[in-house]
């Protein structure tokens, strides 16, 4: 019986308000590499191999979505730069779990459109 335990993410719908705005907050703001566009209500990105499909979709209820959690090398220097950039973060970085081999940082923010986002680093 085939299952999804080597399936991976392809592609995460993120509802907009304003996809012109969320394009611009995710490609210029966060770094996220801009693909294309299809017409102005639909964008496509590319995070490390993940696309983000921005639309606004008004049928799509945007109540109970998805939490994107983004991996960073250095947390602390990313939510310098997103600061400085405008981006609202609810926290600081700071330390979630310690594991055995690990710690593992988090911080959250929301994006242009209201969409809580994080950003996770783990610390070796």
């Amino acid at each position: 019986m085939s299952d999804m335990g080597g399936a991976h993410i392809g592609q995460i719908a993120i509802v907009c308000k304003d996809v012109t705005r969320a394009t611009a907050f995710y490609r210029d703001t966060l770094g996220v590499r801009f693909l294309f566009a299809a017409g102005p209500n639909l964008a496509f990105l590319d995070a490390g191999g993940t696309r983000l499909m921005l639309s606004n979709d008004a049928s799509v209820e945007g109540v109970g979505t998805s939490v994107l959690y983004f991996f960073v090398k250095d947390i602390d220097a990313v939510h310098q730069s997103m600061v400085a950039k405008g981006v609202q973060f609810l926290e600081a970085p700071h330390a979630i779990a310690k594991m055995p081999d690990h710690e593992l940082w988090l911080a959250a923010f929301r994006d242009s459109e209201g969409n809580l986002m994080g950003v996770m680093e783990e610390r070796r």
